[in-house]
């Protein structure tokens, strides 16, 4: 009878490992591998440029980004690699700083969108009506086009960088939580989650060692998607006018008033645009490499 005592105590101490608990180290591995495949290597080193050039831009340019001159819409020279724009400021400068508001932007508002749509996408594991009333909201939100809904916030906050983050927050809610709430509802029903909960073990160990670990892998490669849709949301904002408040400067921003010269001074175009276009490809780089490294799990 001791004997039987002892081991009906013994039996629920431990859950069944799930192949999310199991392979914990080993995902971060292949992580890790993505960074190691021709794409990740590529993608990071783009970033990384992108990111030293943004950190350094008051190095870069002491004076900042709003130091006027006399010479209005001159082209490329010496004192100014891309030219001045049409109040003498250094066009140049002004794309570093400008890299410098999207980088921040996208490397804040992106992962707090990533949590909170998770967390939303996960609340049905708590309670069945409260993930069904969180899908119809999400699926409310995703009938906005991100720049829509972007206009609206700025409507009614006004333009400014706060007005930006919400709007890239807003919008990758829908995203993230339909990818958590799918992967939520294929878990519950798998063997290892199921035993769990016969066992005794509670559901929030349940939810973060078994569910959470096999649900990571596509919102972490959506996160990576979703920086270039975060891009391009504030350059449409900043190009219709709706943005970053000038004199700040921000890539949409400085294309949207570029365009006006692009006869007379391309390189008013060419710099902040190809600033745009090297960051949307690194990020979309390393979302193939995480996808990849991801699928061979």
């Amino acid at each position: 009878m001791p004997l039987a005592k002892t081991l009906n105590r013994t039996v629920p101490t431990a859950a069944p490992d799930s192949p999310g608990t199991r392979e914990r180290g080993g995902g971060i591995a292949r992580y890790a591998s993505a960074f190691r495949t021709p794409k990740g290597i590529a993608g990071a080193v783009l970033l990384l440029l992108l990111v030293v050039v943004a950190v350094l831009a008051p190095v870069l340019a002491p004076g900042g980004y709003d130091v006027q001159t006399r010479d209005a819409l001159t082209g490329p020279s010496a004192a100014h690699l891309l030219g001045t724009d049409e109040f003498g400021r250094d066009i140049l400068a002004r794309t570093a700083y400008a890299l410098r508001t999207d980088l921040s932007l996208i490397l804040t508002a992106v992962p707090v969108s990533m949590v909170l749509g998770t967390l939303i996408g996960l609340s049905g594991y708590v309670s069945r009506r409260l993930g069904s009333a969180t899908q119809r909201a999400l699926d409310i939100t995703l009938g906005f086009p991100g720049l829509i809904l972007g206009i609206m916030i700025v409507l009614v906050l006004g333009a400014g960088w706060l007005a930006l983050f919400l709007a890239i927050v807003i919008a990758g809610l829908p995203g993230f939580g339909r990818l958590a709430r799918a992967g939520l509802l294929a878990q519950q029903q798998r063997e290892y989650v199921l035993a769990s909960r016969v066992i005794g073990v509670r559901r929030s160990q349940v939810l973060t060692r078994h569910i959470l670990p096999n649900v990571i892998d596509p919102i972490l490669a959506q996160a990576t998607v979703f920086m270039v849709v975060a891009i391009f949301i504030e350059a449409g904002l900043s190009i219709v006018g709706l943005g970053i408040s000038p004199p700040n400067p921000s890539l949409g921003a400085m294309l949207n008033v570029g365009a006006r010269y692009v006869d007379s001074l391309p390189f008013y175009v060419i710099g902040p645009g190809l600033v745009l276009l090297v960051l949307a490809l690194a990020f979309t780089l390393l979302s193939d490499a995480l996808n990849e490294a991801a699928n061979r799990k």
